[in-house]
Formats: structure tokens, C-alpha cells, sequence
């Protein structure tokens, strides 16, 4: 084993909140689904995220933008019924909106251009006039059924990766300075203290920053935030019903979101929040790898050290109620999901959940391992097992993190924290911990292995119930206990990862609190030093 890390007892810093600051979604009317609420309400939760954005506010499937033709004049109504149902339901769950202004209602487009199977118009308005009404009709709405203070927390954003043919008809970038100046104005218009911000540009598209950068000064456009995606994987290859692809190493990701405020030092943009509304392994939602143990290895120390790097960087997606190349075959079908249809959580569902037991004040980071520890002073590990996406260096079966633990400060004043044993057999010092409580949860190709359950049990398309029980209970972590003495202060933690695993190891001062009279004449069968779970 090698020489355990010591881990300072002060903190180094604290661990921003940027990996929970955001979470992605299907388009926006797909959150009128039970399925969809259900999975929502379960990631808040464990997880807690704080905003949800997703494409297609201003699609024809929400219905806010209704023309009709009366006493001879066309007309336009706003109608507001899906999107205030959808509202509701992300704030009574402790979720705020990250607005992404798009796509456009058909009757308003320029051209008949769509993306997605469920057909996202991605044309300029055909009538700049009706646009800014649409724009300052919804943000007015909001602004009278939430109030102006609610509202000014919720960042706006204009479009959808315009630097994409895909997403914006040829890709053309005077064409959406247009459309973002036409829409930053009338947001503002509308408040002057809302954030509103672009230009969400995919991974092939940074070099659109400084060209908008410069659009925005000469003409003095408002801009409160930055906004661009950030995916690892190479060009796809289509199979029935899904898709293989080649990764990048995570830290591909990492350089993408340290990007734009390297591009955009020096310009009037420069010190703008950063925000990557989109992240991921593969850009496409149907391939396996996001359903993966590797997968939740493989985004730890994404994770880890994104926040250093951007103000957010957002998982897409929350779930798989998602329809961007149609309704999913199977359960899992390789969706860009933290969990399934029916709440069955993936492997990068719990490096999250894991992520949200952590404690703000950072200890100690590696290539292997994050150290927080919290107000009570328990202390939070974070580890994971190297992965390589080039397969010419295969992961090791085994991967071990060693560290040596700072304890302390966690007990009461006059407390008896002692070593194991009774109460009086040798009690520490008051408020010194002579040992601590191991609570150890992991995930890995074994363990909480969504992924795998399914495959042993033949791939079915639709589980029964008793299959989706069998399938919800192999996805839970392996869980195992145990305590650590101490010494001087401090308990060795020897973790010992196996393939693609993820473990969260909290360790807790103990306080001992066991009578003199525990076990005297009980059938109390003493307990086991033996490893009986995960490694």
C-alpha cells in the first residue's frame, strides 16, 4: 500500500457550488409528464440542483404564441396555460427555470427548417415586430405571476448552439447578433436588472465568442453571462436504434470550459460569469455510455474541478423522458439521463448523489480524490478509479487512495469522545475523537450497476414490475460500515477502488455514548474486523 496522503486539518478553500448550479432537461413541455415530475422531484431530493434548462419554451408544443384571424384582422394572443403548469411544478420542487429563449413557433418562422424528431423551428422570425411581443409578453407574464424579485434570479438565454446548421437555419452568425440584439433589448425593456446572455455555442463553435464580444460593445447590446457547451466525444456512428462513438479523456472537458475566459480576456466580456449549459461525454442520446459504471469514473473528476473553471456547467440530461431522436425502445437505450423512465438511477446518477453528501470546506484534491469536510466535522471523501478511453492502456482491477485523516473539533464541549469500548474504558480528552464511523458507499462495474442488472437479465425492452423492483434494487450503491481507531488525532483511510468504481467514504468523530452495562450477559455476537463488502 503506499504511504497514506496527509490531509491538512484547515481547509484550502471551499468547493463551489458550480456542479449543481444547473441541470438540463427535454423539451420543456415533455415536464407536463408524470414520469417526468416524479423523476424531478426524486433528483431534488438527493441531488438539489437549482436551476433546469431545456430547449423549446417558445415551440408550438407549449402554445404560448396563438395568431387567429378576427373582424378581418390577423391577431396575436399569448397563452400561458402549459408554460405557468411547468413553472409551478419546478419552483414547488425547489428548481428555478434557466430560460433558453427558442425555439420558433411555426406561424412566426422565416422558413420551415426544424430540428429534432419532435421538429424545433430553427428559422429567424419572419416578423421582427411579433418576435419582441413574443419576448416582452412572457417575461412580463413571469414577471406579474412570480414577481419581478423571483424573476431577476432566473438567467435568460437566446438560442440554441446558432453556430449549428442543425439549430440555426445556415449557421449564420450576422443572423443571430440580429435575433440576440432584437431579444436582449426586449428583455431588458421589460426590467433592466434580468440576466440575459449567449451565444450557447457547441464545442466546434468558440471561435463565435470574440466576433460576439465585439458585436456587443459596438453596439452596445446588454450582456450579463456567457454561455457555450462542452461534449468529449468523436463523430458518430449509427446502429440500430443507437449510436458508438470514440471519447476524448475527461479533461477535454475541462479545457472546453476553461475556454471562454481565455478567448474572451481583454474584451468588453472579460470577468462575465461563465456559464456551460450543456455538458457531456456523447452529444447524442442514444448511446450507451452514459448508462455506464465507466461513465460516472469517467465524469468524477469533471466534476471535481469544474467549478474552478466556470460560475456552472450543467449535466444534460435530468432524466430519460427526453425525445430528441424519437420514443426510446428500451429502458435503457443509452439517454443522456440521470435516470431511466420510472426513476432507476444510473451509475452518474450517484457520483451526484455522492457529490451532494460532500462538505464546502475543501481539505485536500488529487487526480484520484476530492477531501471536504462540513460544520459538524464530518469528513467527506470523494474517490474514483482512473479510467482510459484509448483502450491501450486498459483500467487497473484494482486502484488504491490512502489517506490520513484529520479529526477533531466535531464533539460537544465535556463530551467523552473515547475509543471503542464502554463508557469509562479509556475515553479521550473532551471533544478529541479516539476513533470515528466509517459510512462507506460505492458504485462500480459490481455494484449499483444499473447497466449491468439489465444485461443479465437479457436486455428486456419492458420490464415487468417485478423486473423493475429486481433492477431498482441492484442500481442502489453497496453500502458498508465500520469504525476506525485513531491516533494523535488522525485515522488512516485505506480505499481500495476496484474497476470504474466510485466510492463516497464519510467518516465521522465519535462520541461514545455505550454503557458500562452494554453486553454484560446479552447474546451479543462480537463484531467482525472482516472486509465483507466492496473493497
Amino acid at each position: 500500500m503506499p504511504d497514506p496522503i496527509e490531509v491538512p486539518a484547515e481547509p484550502v478553500g471551499r468547493l463551489p457550488g458550480a456542479w449543481r448550479h444547473c441541470v438540463g432537461t427535454g423539451r420543456f413541455d415533455l415536464a407536463l409528464r408524470r414520469d417526468y415530475q416524479e423523476s424531478l422531484a426524486l433528483v431534488q431530493r438527493e441531488i438539489g440542483f437549482r436551476h433546469i434548462r431545456g430547449h423549446g419554451i417558445l415551440s408550438d408544443g407549449v402554445g404560448v404564441y396563438r395568431p387567429y384571424e378576427y373582424d378581418g384582422a390577423r391577431r396575436v394572443r399569448h397563452a400561458f396555460t402549459y408554460l405557468d403548469q411547468v413553472l409551478d411544478a419546478y419552483l414547488e420542487l425547489g428548481i428555478r427555470p434557466f430560460v433558453e429563449l427558442g425555439f420558433m413557433p411555426a406561424d412566426l418562422a422565416a422558413g420551415d427548417q426544424t430540428v429534432f424528431w419532435w421538429r424545433g423551428n430553427v428559422t429567424p422570425p419572419r416578423s421582427e415586430r411579433e418576435w419582441t411581443d413574443l419576448v416582452r409578453g412572457t417575461v412580463a407574464h413571469l414577471i406579474d405571476r412570480y414577481g419581478v424579485a423571483e424573476v431577476r434570479r432566473w438567467p435568460i438565454e437566446v438560442w440554441n448552439e446558432p453556430d449549428l446548421d442543425i439549430f440555426w437555419a445556415g449557421a449564420d452568425r450576422a443572423a443571430y447578433h440580429r435575433l440576440y440584439e432584437l431579444t436582449a433589448t426586449a428583455v431588458k425593456e421589460v426590467d433592466a436588472e434580468l440576466q440575459v446572455g449567449g451565444p450557447a455555442v457547441s464545442p466546434g463553435g468558440p471561435e463565435w465568442l470574440v466576433p460576439f464580444a465585439e458585436f456587443v460593445a459596438d453596439r452596445s447590446v446588454p450582456v450579463d453571462f456567457v454561455s457555450r457547451h462542452a461534449y468529449s466525444s468523436g463523430p458518430a456512428r449509427e446502429v440500430p436504434f443507437g449510436t458508438r462513438q470514440t471519447l476524448a479523456p475527461a479533461s477535454h472537458l475541462l479545457e472546453q470550459f476553461a475556454q471562454p475566459r481565455r478567448a474572451l480576456a481583454g474584451t468588453a466580456l472579460a470577468g462575465l460569469p461563465v456559464h456551460i449549459t450543456e455538458f457531456n461525454s456523447s452529444y447524442r442520446p442514444d448511446n450507451p455510455v452514459h448508462d455506464t459504471a465507466f461513465h460516472a469514473a469517467y465524469l468524477a473528476p469533471v466534476l471535481a474541478a469544474g467549478g474552478d473553471l466556470v460560475d456552472s456547467f450543467s449535466y444534460w440530461t435530468l432524466c430519460d423522458v427526453f425525445e430528441e431522436v424519437g420514443i426510446p425502445t428500451t429502458l435503457l437505450h443509452g439517454g443522456f439521463g440521470l435516470l431511466t423512465h420510472r426513476q432507476l438511477k444510473k451509475p452518474t446518477y450517484h457520483l451526484y448523489a455522492f457529490l451532494a453528501r460532500l462538505g464546502d470546506q475543501v481539505l485536500a484534491r488529487g487526480p484520484d480524490h476530492l477531501v471536504t469536510r462540513d460544520d459538524t466535522g464530518r469528513i467527506a471523501v470523494l474517490a474514483w478509479a482512473p479510467v482510459d478511453v484509448t483502450g491501450r492502456n486498459p483500467a487497473p482491477d484494482r486502484h488504491t487512495v490512502a489517506l490520513s485523516l484529520p479529526l477533531g473539533g466535531a464533539a460537544p464541549a465535556g463530551s467523552g469522545a473515547g475509543a471503542v469500548g464502554p463508557a469509562g474504558s479509556g475515553a479521550g480528552a473532551a471533544g478529541a475523537a479516539g476513533s470515528a464511523f466509517l459510512l462507506r458507499s460505492t458504485v462500480s462495474e459490481e455494484w449499483g450497476n444499473l447497466w449491468a442488472a439489465w444485461t443479465e437479465l437479457g436486455c428486456p425492452a419492458s420490464p415487468t414490475e417485478r423486473q423493475l423492483d429486481a433492477l431498482r434494487a441492484a442500481a442502489e450503491p453497496a453500502r458498508r460500515h465500520a469504525r476506525l481507531a485513531a491516533e494523535a488525532g488522525r485515522v488512516t483511510l485505506e480505499l481500495h477502488l476496484s474497476r470504474h468504481e466510485v466510492t463516497l467514504a464519510e467518516v465521522t468523530p465519535v462520541v461514545d455514548e455505550t454503557p458500562s452495562w452494554f453486553g454484560d450477559g446479552l447474546p451479543v455476537v462480537p463484531h467482525s474486523a472482516g472486509d465483507k463488502g466492496p473493497g
